[in-house]
């Protein structure tokens, strides 16, 4: 029997892109599917069945049909739930919600379901909307999904000697490794990256912090270097290349748009 079975679900618009004359193909990660892909029938021409439900990063419900559970979902309608104004009004917010929903794409598989990753999504996009710091929010954000991936660095001891962290002040973080090691196991070479004590201890207090306070915990100048660099340098080496938000972000800010 070739029937379709109707779903709704609350949902992040990850990307989208024109198919066809009218129709659009939305990728989505939601809260009970994990990430699903569908398509709009006559999204383009709509002016009443989708309008303004499919923008990127809003959070919506939508309705939708399918076959069989790897099969193309139809999106037959959606309401907003959250647009975050405030993120649209502000470009480098924009650029940072865009590095996470990419983020979010890149870390996460079609029908798989995680729950904690949805709800991080959701309140970071929050935190960025509300905060005056949100490149510190990234760390802690990048920290957390790494986490709920299946992919968190080892930042609380040395992965050759297991020596706890805190007998040096210097540590060295070997991506390959997927963690720390300190300076005995671990001579510095092309690769590597020197990180301090404290942005050690600011990672692992960032990463399991209540959301509602992490706006209170603003990062110095080498805690910010030291973090992205350690944390970009991760992520790349995981996936293999550059997260293109993330290039685009770093470069409007050189040019001190």
């Amino acid at each position: 029997m070739n029937t379709r079975t109707i779903h709704k679900t609350a949902a992040v618009i990850l990307h989208s892109l024109n198919y066809g004359e009218s129709d659009r193909i939305v990728t989505f990660y939601t809260a009970d599917f994990g990430k699903l892909t569908g398509i709009a029938k006559g999204a383009r021409r709509s002016k009443k069945r989708f309008a303004n439900i499919l923008e990127f990063f809003s959070c919506i419900q939508i309705i939708f049909s399918r076959r069989g559970r790897d099969s193309l979902a139809l999106i037959e309608e959606g309401s907003v739930l959250n647009c975050y104004p405030r993120i649209r009004e502000d470009l480098e917010k924009t650029l940072i919600a865009s590095y996470l929903l990419e983020l979010m794409d890149k870390f996460t598989h079609e029908g798989k379901k995680n729950t904690e990753l949805f709800q991080l999504l959701l309140s970071f996009l929050v935190l960025v909307e509300a905060g005056n710091s949100p490149e510190d929010l990234l760390r802690f954000f990048e920290m957390r999904l790494l986490k709920h991936a299946g992919y968190e660095p080892v930042l609380d001891r040395c992965m050759a000697c297991r020596r706890a962290v805190g007998d040096a002040d210097v540590y060295h973080f070997v991506a390959r490794d997927g963690g720390l090691k300190c300076m005995t196991c671990e001579p510095r070479h092309p690769g590597v990256v020197p990180v301090s004590l404290g942005t050690i201890k600011t990672l692992l207090l960032g990463k399991e912090m209540e959301f509602g306070k992490l706006e209170r915990l603003v990062l110095s100048n080498q805690v910010a270097r030291e973090s992205r660099e350690l944390l970009a340098g991760f992520i790349e080496h995981i996936i293999g290349k550059e997260i293109k938000s993330l290039h685009v972000l770093q470069g409007v800010r050189e040019m001190g748009i």
